[in-house]
């Protein structure tokens, strides 16, 4: 077992050249990993194929319940392939209860479940988005200013009735501070929804994209380029909430990750 602490202060990883050398304790649940190859290297996880950029830009992450072992293959350039079995730390997830949501949005009724239904499904073909682009690279800047309020991967339990883990990182902050890009990337989703309230979806390039929702305006539109720090929208209370603050999601394709550690420290 690992704790939040030790798992706050672990760098993003990287691979060069054709030896593989990847410290046990940089890999756990929830973990983003990027970093660089030889340009030219391809990369498989668990027989599944990885996206090299130009540079030698590689990205991949494992997501709150990830098994224990993970086996990561390279292939160089010149053909050698080697092959390594990772180790992937166990976390301890806390549990957060939260009182005071209005019944209907613990248990919605029937219209408003086909609404969910449709809305997930038109999140998801978001976040399948698979480009070239390798925004993701660049360091990450605080999505915006306030009080941590809720941290990934955290039990909830809503009025009392338990309910799936916490998918997201919570910024508790006064309606109208601004929300900002974490990074260059382009919209790939700008809507609003049951749960999520206003919300906006950016694609950074090879799986990786960041979500940003309960906004009370969003000052982007789907297709448009976002440049790093670029203003987005504002902080709301709009979905479910008990107030004011910024969900903030990050994932991997469809694996939603722990984006605390790799993200500025919170400042209100």
């Amino acid at each position: 077992m690992i704790g939040r602490r030790a798992a706050l202060a672990l760098p993003s990883l990287l691979l060069a050249g054709p030896a593989l050398a990847l410290p046990p304790e940089g890999l756990v649940q929830g973990g983003l990993v990027r970093g660089r190859v030889t340009p030219g290297t391809r990369l498989a996880l668990d027989g599944r194929a990885l996206r090299v950029g130009p540079g030698g830009e590689y990205v991949f992450g494992f997501g709150r319940d990830h098994a224990a072992e993970a086996v990561l293959t390279l292939t160089a350039p010149g053909g050698r392939t080697d092959q390594q079995r990772l180790t992937i730390a166990r976390r301890d997830w806390p549990v957060q209860r939260i009182t005071g949501l209005p019944p209907a949005q613990v248990t919605p009724d029937p219209e408003a479940l086909r609404r969910i239904t449709a809305e997930r499904e038109r999140l998801a073909a978001a976040r399948a988005t698979d480009s070239a682009r390798v925004d993701f690279a660049t360091d990450f800047l605080l999505p915006a200013h306030g009080r941590i309020s809720g941290v990934f991967g955290s039990q909830r339990i809503l009025n009392g009735e338990p309910r799936q883990p916490h998918f997201g990182f919570d910024i508790a902050a006064p309606t109208g501070t601004p929300i900002r890009s974490i990074a260059p990337g382009q919209v790939v989703l700008a809507a609003d929804f049951f749960f999520f309230g206003r919300l906006v979806v950016i694609d950074h390039g090879h799986g990786v994209n960041s979500l940003y929702a309960h906004m009370s305006e969003q000052t982007v539109a789907e297709g448009e380029r976002i440049g790093v720090g670029q203003r987005i929208g504002a902080v709301g209370a709009t979905g479910r909430v008990t107030g004011p603050h910024l969900h903030f999601g990050l994932s991997w394709y469809s694996t939603w990750l722990d984006a605390q550690p790799v993200l500025p420290a919170v400042t209100g």
